[in-house]
């Protein structure tokens, strides 16, 4: 049968009947024919060990979810682009932010940019057959055409909690109590982050007051506060004024407020030192009986009053007036952990990674497709983010993947014993493998050690002729080989090598393997 096909974008031609058919072709040449190996930037090839520590901290954050009662949704990678709407960073080219497809329909389809907007669309369609709140959690790949940079990726794995359906306060402090108790599940201490929770109302109510009323000028004023930790207070104030002129000579405009609305501002995002309670009567001076804000501020009230009640103390969430999240998403309370710690990028220069998590309060999302504010609240986990986060500052232990027991293949007439063996051990419930390489005893030995291993199993003639087995403990022989001074009597209890009946292989190894863990 005669078929047609297309080449895929970027796969390398076929050579021609010409090219094929000449003896001269040089090694340079057909290196030319070759694709490059390379990883798209913000695309990440990983590996068992950093697999298994996201596998860890997603495991441990559902369980925490479970515990308060939450249900696990699963939703597809793509949506349709207009059910992201006006969040899409550009909604006339939809592949500007995310990466978009249209369908054999004409539809425009893009791989979900979060699991918020997917949870929106899943309430409209079944509002009338889920229970309310309906409180979810799910975890899963998003995907982002955004610039990459230092642990943050195109391509990472979110793990999300919402409430849909109760606008109380209290539903937003569970979805923080349940944030810190995730943090502490997936084994970050609690003095490498901060959890930080802010009103969007309160910065409304305060503009309000101060005779801003375009809804331009008040994005301009929230962007110029979120670029505190960066430029600090005197470049938020160029921001908040006239504009300001940066390092490389380029002028970014201003809010253009006057000046009695700059110090407002600036005294409101300098109030959140110290505890919740002197954040909040600090607040209460700045904001000047807007009403807006004295909402605010009496959701933040309850939201302390909750916390207290969930055991969530004062050093693990904290009230800070600068946060700013989703600049046209949230609508009342926001939140964000960030990692304390710090790295150094490619150039060296010392990196503050950040934002590992975040989330508020979206009454509008669902409205979207119904017509009708519903109240939702969440957190979004960054697992990916927290992994990478984790590796570069050293506090990751347990990165690298332990590997199976190893058998060591002898000689090829033996290979059924050794699946023997091998079956027996995973039968106990131990990792094991037979080395199917073709390499004498020396290199299997450097296997083992390169997939770090705890043992290997040794069957030889002389064992199998005296109805034994010997096992190296692979663990010891690292530790001695690295010079290793301290743990004398650990070493001394363990020997490097025994030798025991077959019958007692599965118990040599565990012993071996327990010591290891």
């Amino acid at each position: 049968m005669n078929r047609s096909f297309r080449l895929a974008p970027g796969a390398p031609k076929p050579l021609s009947a010409a090219a094929m058919a000449s003896d001269k072709a040089t090694p340079a040449a057909e290196a030319a024919e070759r694709p490059r190996a390379r990883t798209p930037r913000g695309f990440a090839d990983r590996r068992a060990g950093e697999l298994a520590a996201e596998r860890r901290i997603v495991e441990a954050v559902a369980r925490t979810y479970e515990s308060y009662g939450f249900e696990a949704l699963e939703t597809g990678a793509f949506e349709y682009a207009d059910a992201l709407g006006k969040f899409l960073p550009d909604a006339d080219r939809p592949n500007e932010g995310v990466f978009a497809l249209r369908d054999d329909d004409e539809e425009w389809m893009a791989l979900r940019y979060d699991l918020t907007a997917p949870l929106a669309r899943f309430v409209a369609q079944n509002w009338e057959t889920l229970p309310k709140p309906f409180r979810r959690y799910a975890f899963g790949k998003v995907w982002r055409n955004e610039k990459p940079g230092p642990g943050r990726y195109r391509e990472f794995v979110q793990c999300d909690a919402d409430t849909v359906g109760s606008g109380r306060p209290e539903a937003d402090a569970e979805i923080i109590a349940m944030a810190v108790a995730g943090y502490a599940a997936a084994g970050l201490p609690r003095e490498a982050y901060q959890l930080k929770i802010n009103n969007r109302k309160l910065l409304n109510g305060l503009l309000t007051a101060a005779g801003v009323a375009s809804e331009g000028q008040k994005l301009a004023v929230l962007r110029a506060v979120d670029k505190l930790d960066r430029l600090g207070l005197q470049g938020v104030k160029l921001l908040l004024g006239e504009g300001r002129l940066d390092e490389s000579g380029a002028f970014t405009r201003g809010a253009q407020l006057d000046h009695a609305a700059v110090d407002s501002v600036l005294a409101f995002v300098s109030a959140g030192a110290g505890g919740r309670e002197a954040t909040l009567s600090r607040l209460a001076n700045v904001i000047g009986g807007s009403a807006e804000g004295e909402a605010g501020l009496a959701e933040l009230s309850r939201i302390g009053a909750a916390l207290a009640s969930f055991g969530v103390g004062e050093d693990q969430a904290l009230f800070d007036p600068s946060v700013v999240r989703g600049l046209e998403y949230y609508t009342g309370p926001v939140f964000e952990a960030e990692l304390l710690a710090e790295t150094v990028d490619e150039a060296g220069a010392a990196v503050r990674f950040g934002s590992i998590g975040g989330g508020g309060r979206y009454d509008d999302l669902v409205a979207r497709f119904t017509g009708e504010r519903t109240p939702a609240t969440g957190f979004s986990f960054g697992v990916s983010r927290l992994v990478a986060a984790l590796a570069a500052t050293g506090r990751a232990d347990g990165l690298a993947a332990r590997g199976p027991v190893v058998v060591i293949a002898f000689d090829e007439a033996r290979m059924a014993d050794y699946f023997a063996v091998a079956a027996e051990l995973r039968a106990a419930g131990l990792s094991a493998e037979v080395f199917l390489g073709q390499a004498g005893m020396r290199a299997q030995m450097r296997y083992a050690d390169r997939r770090l291993s705890p043992a290997a199993v040794i069957l030889g003639e002389d064992e199998i002729a005296a109805g034994q087995v010997t096992v190296k403990d692979l663990d010891l022989g690292r530790e001695l080989a690295a010079g290793v001074t301290d743990n004398k009597a650990w070493r001394e209890e363990r020997p490097g090598q025994v030798t025991a009946p077959r019958a007692e292989l599965v118990a040599t190894v565990r012993a071996i393997v327990g010591r290891a863990r």
